[in-house]
């Protein structure tokens, strides 16, 4: 996956924001070029009549013309090679995790800094999913959560000690927090992070946290 030269499309229907956000881009080394959109028709529009495919665009959620869930899903589908992250305020888990379902390759606050922001777009160029750590204790917050409501199938993909892992993973902790809170050394830590990521098919821990919540696996 292309990590410089990058060719980046701003979508945003807020055109001090638009504005803002192009003015941070160009002090990162590895973009090459920057081009705006004020919704998703006039990406859509931009992207066809042009000869160059962009590498990554930045894509607000609330526009007219095109919002950016139909904006994600018409693109994904025609041109599956072009990350997504998702710049917004909405902080719903269930939004979240169906954008994700959609095929975004990020999920970012607007109030992220400058330093989460190359963050988030080095990831995503590395085909590695990316979502603001400050998301998970709002999911935690927010996502009606309890055993009682937990799919079976997926409770019984893990371990007890597993789920511990989990939760503790879905509350922020590092694994060197995790293996004190189980008095457990941090490298069994990682290898019960390992067996998460493969049960539950997820990449990173992002992924891992969107699946335990969509799967009620955590309780606040």
């Amino acid at each position: 996956m292309k990590s410089e030269n990058l060719h980046i499309v701003v979508t945003d229907d807020h055109r001090l924001f638009r504005k803002g956000i192009c003015a941070l881009l160009e002090d990162f080394k590895f973009i090459e070029r920057i081009e705006e959109a004020e919704n998703g028709k006039d990406l859509i529009e931009m992207i066809e009549a042009g000869k160059e495919i962009p590498d990554l665009i930045l894509l607000d959620i609330n526009m007219p013309e095109l919002d950016g869930v139909e904006t994600t899903k018409y693109l994904k589908a025609r041109y599956p090679d072009i990350r997504i992250i998702i710049i917004s305020m909405e902080e719903d888990v269930q939004l979240v995790s169906h954008l994700v379902d959609e095929g975004v390759d990020g999920y970012l606050l607007k109030n992220a800094d400058p330093d989460e922001l190359d963050l988030a777009i080095r990831m995503t160029m590395k085909n590695e999913f990316y979502f603001s750590s400050s998301l998970t204790g709002s999911f935690m917050k927010n996502s009606k959560t309890g055993r009682e409501s937990t799919d079976k199938k997926a409770s019984e993909l893990f371990s007890d000690r597993e789920n511990q892992v989990l939760e503790l993973i879905c509350k922020e902790y590092t694994a060197a927090e995790i293996a004190e809170e189980l008095m457990l050394s941090a490298r069994t830590i990682e290898g019960y992070k390992r067996n998460l990521l493969a049960k539950s098919g997820t990449r990173n821990v992002a992924g891992l946290v969107i699946f335990a919540i969509k799967n009620h696996l955590v309780v606040v």
